[in-house]
């Protein structure tokens, strides 16, 4: 998942470092310093600290952001100073592999071999983690993305989650003619969640074509996703991409009825209070064309890693390696009220439970999140793009021939 500001301390100790270095030898740690850009989650990195404490003897103190930019900022510097993070949270796809390349992260290919062995991993989700045919970072958490929405609209106006794109544009219809937003969107950041999702279920092949440099953004199939964006804009179903409002309070209010969102957003809804099958409830989005085999599914998995130069690495990949038991992700999943990526844990939440199955299963083809799948300098360009996109989305050939100047600098050096 994305999210992110810079916690200040970490900034003045990184500066800190940089001018006056360290040469204390390296000592063995009992507790480690997990350096995120997930600051909401706080609360739950801590009560995993303690959990881990009291299982394998070895705390851990979360230390979050709030803005991702600086966040990563900081993880680079990091690696030319003596200000190390024990731990980290980082994205697969070029961003991972970027940093691997570099030499920076540990190898933890061991673990995920014993993982796997155990049934605590995974094969499938192996190729995430993978760079030169080893695997970097474990699983911090799995996502499936789908439609969160507000249960009590629905009751209100005799709504179904929908199982066809036609059905969801009635229910979108239907709330517009009584005055409610159906979808929630934004300007910053996630304005990438509608283009992957549309392209998905429209033509998936493309999607990974993309992705891979093998198509262009103003082919005419991506022009036919963003026209399908703008009249969905255009008829007024989505709020301003510019309202502030957090998406949790959005579904609470009822600003929006439905949220497109990886189901880690489950935990904002139990902050808020909210209960799954009362107040909200999940559904997979179906696809534009109805002639494709399966249901597009976005998929995103996010790495908790390690450095290579870590202070303690021993420390940091015993903790990597607990992280991924059933115990460990037991508490994870349970106190967000999400998924996770051990198997073997139960998913209490029905929906998430039903869609966690369905996807192991086979059921959906499941898609890379366009945050990962995009090599960065291309995404750079294509988040400023849609972000542009959903203010005047009369400029969309302008947005992707945009991005199309990026796409060919990246791939020009990068086939």
């Amino acid at each position: 998942m994305i999210r992110s500001r810079v916690a200040t301390l970490g900034v003045a100790a990184l500066f800190l470092a940089a001018c006056g270095g360290n040469t204390q030898a390296p000592q063995k740690k009992s507790e480690l310093s997990l350096y995120n850009d997930k600051g909401a989650w706080s609360k739950y990195f801590d009560e995993m600290g303690a959990l881990s404490k009291q299982q394998i003897s070895l705390g851990m103190k979360p230390v979050g952001y709030t803005d991702s930019a600086q966040y990563q900022a900081f993880i680079k510097a990091s690696f030319r100073t003596n200000v190390k993070p024990d731990l980290f949270t980082w994205q697969t796809g070029g961003m991972l592999e970027e940093i691997v390349k570099q030499k920076q992260v540990a190898d933890t290919t061991s673990i995920w071999q014993e993982a796997i062995k155990a049934g605590d991993l995974s094969q499938d989700l192996a190729p995430y983690y993978t760079v030169g045919g080893k695997q970097y970072c474990v699983p911090m958490n799995v996502a499936y993305w789908g439609m969160f929405y507000n249960k009590k609209l629905f009751d209100k106006y005799g709504l179904q989650p929908p199982t066809t794109w036609d059905e969801l544009v009635k229910v979108a219809e239907t709330l517009k003619k009584n005055d409610v937003k159906a979808f929630y969107h934004t300007s910053v950041l996630f304005s990438f969640v509608w283009f992957e999702q549309l392209m998905a279920g429209m033509d998936p092949d493309l999607y990974d074509r993309l992705s891979t440099g093998k198509a262009k953004y103003t082919d005419p199939g991506v022009v036919q996703v963003m026209e399908k964006w703008k009249q969905l804009i255009d008829a007024g179903y989505f709020i301003n991409p510019g309202d502030k409002t957090d998406p949790g309070d959005v579904m609470k209010n009822g600003k929006a009825a439905m949220i497109s969102f990886g189901t880690w957003f489950n935990t904002s809804m139990t902050q808020r209070d909210l209960k799954a099958g009362t107040d909200y409830g999940f559904f997979a989005i179906p696809n534009v064309n109805p002639a494709l085999p399966k249901t597009s599914m976005i998929f995103e998995s996010g790495p908790l890693c390690s450095l290579t130069k870590a202070a303690d690495p021993d420390a940091s990949q015993k903790y990597l390696k607990w992280w991924t038991t059933q115990p460990a992700q037991d508490k994870w999943a349970t106190t967000r009220g999400d998924v996770s990526a051990n198997p073997k844990v139960t998913i209490k939440d029905e929906a998430l439970g039903q869609v966690t199955k369905d996807a192991g299963s086979g059921k959906y083809r499941l898609v890379n999140r366009y945050f990962e799948a995009t090599p960065p300098p291309i995404l750079t360009a294509a988040l400023d793009g849609f972000s542009k996109f959903v203010t005047e989305p009369g400029t969309y050939k302008e947005v992707l021939d945009t991005i199309q100047k990026a796409a060919d600098d990246y791939w020009s050096t990068h086939q």
